[in-house]
């Protein structure tokens, strides 16, 4: 069912808001709490303690103390000093470069969020001004922020485009696209990325989690994600591009069957919106489609390159890194994208302090999660909530478009 005027203020209410940022804070919370209590042993010449592999597992267990014993003078082992989180706060130093770094993260930001108006103009064919593309990207990133990562805010997104004069088959295939565009950008950057870098260290975390009877670890989840994002594009173009009409003929038999017959409705519509699609993107050239794949790749790569700039501005790293950084960011992707949480509130913070704790500074990963989260997530709950009121006023006199049933009636007659 869409999205009704009616629905808006509860989807946007103060309760959906404060959900993800207490989540967000009480994980963060937690990971500095936890950070300021730790004690980590650090490989360093001449240090006072040396490895005694207590647990007998071969592996250096640096948060373990006891691990570690005071070093015998006259022994040859590598050795250790022991840091807290107070001794890791003294070695870092605020610096022109750190002040650079940040900036430099900041504008990926912005980056981000124009890259996107300039997307959706151009599926508007510039119906949209800029400043009306501007709210549209507020309001459809602070529906994503406050709605569950695995269920989306596609519904909320068609609402917020046609509200603004587009008409209801246009912005159903505008988000559709969207979408599309959004997902073959991952497909297309996975293997690419991969290629360059060594999957050896690849998946970090060692987590496992049970799917429909199956105990998965962190690479089977991802691996089970990516494969469900190339069936669902895989529908959606076939759908889309191919056969829109037998698409939905097949919906309408499948959800006939007695288990699915509650959704037949959903799947119909579901049906409609490829037709509709389907019609809206006939014949559009070859520039359009670079121009919007275009500013999905540039989105989506200032997006992630928020974390290099972070991490730049704190310690030095190599291409070599940075390449990796960014593919732990894929991976981490399809993690917060199955999250239950609004917006992967406290799964991303905990996502990155464990895939790219290892390229910061010792103690250091949950701070930056914050930061991480303060300049890509949490401005668009402040900034949606503030822009909402003044945006429904605005929008309110618009003249309301066709149902997408009848624009697709009107077209085939």
């Amino acid at each position: 069912m869409a999205v009704e005027e009616s629905d808006i203020s509860k989807k946007f209410s103060l309760k959906r808001i404060l959900i993800p940022v207490l989540i967000g804070l009480g994980v963060a919370t937690w990971l500095l709490v936890s950070n300021l209590t730790e004690v980590r042993f650090v490989a360093a010449p001449e240090g006072d303690y040396v490895w005694v592999d207590h647990n007998k597992n071969g592996e250096v267990d640096a948060h373990d103390v006891n691990e570690f014993v005071l070093r015998d003078n006259s022994s040859e082992a590598v050795t250790y000093n022991r840091l807290t989180y107070q001794d890791i706060l003294a070695q870092i130093n605020w610096t022109w470069y750190s002040t650079f770094w940040m900036l430099i993260a900041l504008l990926m930001v912005v980056f981000r969020d124009l890259g996107y108006m300039y997307r959706i103009r151009v599926l508007t064919d510039k119906q949209l001004s800029w400043r009306q593309s501007f709210d549209v990207i507020m309001l459809w990133e602070f529906a994503s922020a406050i709605t569950p990562s695995v269920v989306g805010g596609a519904g909320v997104a068609v609402f917020i485009v046609n509200r603004e004069g587009v008409s209801m088959g246009k912005s159903t295939a505008l988000v559709l696209v969207t979408a599309l565009m959004d997902e073959l950008f991952y497909l297309l950057m996975v293997p690419l990325v991969i290629l360059m870098v060594s999957t050896d260290n690849l998946f970090v975390l060692q987590d496992e989690q049970a799917f429909f009877g199956m105990t998965l670890n962190t690479e089977g989840i991802f691996w089970m994600g990516y494969g469900f994002l190339f069936l669902l594009t895989s529908i959606i173009v076939l759908g889309v591009f191919y056969k829109p009409q037998g698409f939905k003929q097949v919906l309408s038999q499948l959800f006939r069957l007695r288990f699915l017959k509650k959704w037949r409705a959903k799947a119909e519509k579901t049906g409609d919106e490829m037709i509709i699609t389907s019609k809206a993107l006939k014949g559009k050239s070859l520039l359009f489609w670079i121009k919007i794949f275009g500013a999905t790749f540039f989105s989506w790569t200032a997006r992630f390159w928020v974390v290099n700039f972070i991490i730049l501005a704190f310690t030095s790293t190599t291409l070599g890194e940075n390449l990796m950084i960014y593919a732990r960011q894929l991976i981490m992707w399809v993690i917060m994208l199955i999250s239950p949480t609004p917006g992967s509130s406290g799964v991303a913070e905990v996502a990155f302090s464990g895939f790219l704790g290892n390229f910061i500074p010792v103690g250091f990963a949950a701070a930056l999660a914050i930061l991480w989260r303060l300049m890509s997530y949490y401005p668009y709950l402040f900034v949606g909530a503030i822009i909402l009121p003044r945006w429904l006023k605005r929008t309110a006199n618009r003249k309301k478009a066709a149902t997408p049933v009848q624009e697709v009636q009107a077209e085939q007659g």
